[in-house]
């Protein structure tokens, strides 16, 4: 992985949140940039933990990306609960004064200095290290624009509504904010008015908002003819916005995932648009009682189904129900993207994850929502009432007779054929944004331009 200084006159130092799936989307921008830039060196800073799944693979660099491992911050013995925020607090207070002697050594090591901070956006403190050492500060975002819009815009929202103790705050319109007249106070993340607002990931949240504007750019996973109204607000708060997506459109990775357990070819054993694809995330699973009203739904209507689903199935299935009484296949691991891309698939049942919801346009595949937290709610929202690409669960979550209506109205129905048709619609848009004249090349093109200066 290391990269040869001889050819190497430029140095970028990545800087990665280590949680969920934040260190990997990170490197994946960083895989594409480093072939465009072959004599920049992207020194990659996080945790050892996150830098040993991620580069376990050899095939998954290229020679000018190093990985560095940066102190986690965490006291000796940590045991971590379920709850991640205990380890995201300690990090955090570290990580500052750890990126910095992190980023010296690499420059020590390598004899290259630093020329720009290429950081996930959480890292607010890194405009202030651009800021020391004099160098431009390129923040990325993982989620959609609306998220990022709603944490720019935390105190004008705290001022227009007040701070909500409870998860509450009835359906009130936020029709304040451009773009948002279909989005209530609910769909809002925990931390902007509801919830702790005093907690690590809260605190975290209103500092990028207030510090992304004096950013050189803002890189968002996303089109400009998604969101338009919400791009145009963005770049009047931004010294620039590059919506450079969607990432699984702008190139096919050099090694496709491993379909270890043939979902592709099971698949290719199904009508068009037949099959539900299942998977809800990497943080998060819906409760037990949620998961046997999926089961039971997915006996009833007989529907074939792909269910990407880690940890014991069988725990969760109804009494005297057992994998057999299924219709689908229940894997460990699915290559999602291609998956969603495979013509049998006809719908995707989904928590609602920014990435989740992006690649199922790219594959022009309606959704089911269940969301949990964070952006989930606010995905969801666009979804369905902005988009009319899919739909939810009365009361937010999954009941037997919910599932078994919202299958059938988007496989069955014409109000499915109907968000079809808009997906599809959708999914050209991001087709043409990432073809060699398209806004999000051109935002890519930006990207390396400022990063190789």
């Amino acid at each position: 992985m290391a990269g040869n200084p001889k050819h190497q006159t430029n140095h970028v130092a990545v800087l990665a949140f280590p949680f969920t799936s934040h260190p990997g989307s990170l490197l994946n921008l960083v895989l594409k940039l480093a072939p465009a830039a072959p004599h920049v060196l992207f020194s990659f800073f996080t945790t050892s933990k996150a830098n040993t799944s991620l580069f376990s693979e050899p095939s998954s660099g290229f020679h000018n990306v190093k990985a560095h491992n940066v102190a986690d911050g965490l006291p000796e013995g940590f045991v971590p609960s379920v709850n991640p925020e205990e380890a995201i607090g300690p990090f955090l207070k570290a990580a500052p004064g750890n990126f910095m002697r992190a980023l010296k050594d690499a420059e020590a090591s390598t004899g290259l200095t630093v020329r720009c901070l290429l950081t996930d956006a959480f890292f607010w403190f890194a405009g202030d290290m651009a800021e020391e050492i004099k160098v431009p500060w390129v923040p990325v975002w993982i989620g959609g624009p609306h998220s990022v819009l709603v944490h720019v815009e935390t105190d004008f929202i705290r001022q227009r509504v007040g701070t909500i103790s409870s998860t509450g705050g009835g359906k009130q319109a936020l029709d304040f904010l451009p773009g948002f007249s279909r989005y209530q106070i609910p769909d809002l993340p925990e931390g902007v008015v509801t919830g702790d607002l005093d907690s690590q990931v809260a605190t975290m949240l209103h500092k990028m908002g207030q510090k992304l504007p004096k950013a050189a750019a803002v890189v968002i996973n996303s089109f400009d003819d998604l969101a338009p109204e919400i791009d145009n607000v963005l770049k009047s708060r931004f010294k620039r916005l590059l919506n450079y997506g969607p990432k699984s459109l702008i190139s096919e990775s050099p090694q496709l995932p491993k379909d270890d357990s043939g979902c592709l070819e099971w698949l290719d054993k199904h009508k068009p648009a037949s099959v539900i694809y299942i998977a809800f995330g990497t943080a998060l699973t819906p409760p037990p009682h949620e998961l046997e009203a999926l089961a039971q739904a997915l006996t009833e209507t007989g529907f074939p189904f792909i269910w990407s689903f880690r940890g014991n199935i069988e725990d969760f299935l109804p009494k005297g129900y057992n994998k057999g009484c299924l219709n689908g296949k229940i894997v460990s691991y699915a290559p999602q993207m291609q998956v969603l891309r495979h013509a049998s698939v006809g719908v995707f049942l989904t928590h609602a994850g920014w990435h989740s919801v992006l690649e199922s346009i790219a594959a022009g595949v309606p959704m089911i929502c269940r969301p949990f937290f964070a952006d989930n709610m606010l995905n969801m929202r666009s979804v369905v009432a902005v988009w009319g690409i899919g739909t939810k669960f009365e009361g937010g979550v999954i009941t037997k007779i919910g599932m078994v209506k919202a299958l059938e109205l988007v496989l069955k129905h014409k109000e499915g054929k109907e968000m079809r048709d808009k997906i599809v619609a959708l999914k050209n848009l991001a087709q043409q944004a990432v073809e060699s004249n398209g806004s999000s090349t051109h935002a890519f093109n930006s990207l390396v331009d400022i990063v190789t200066k």
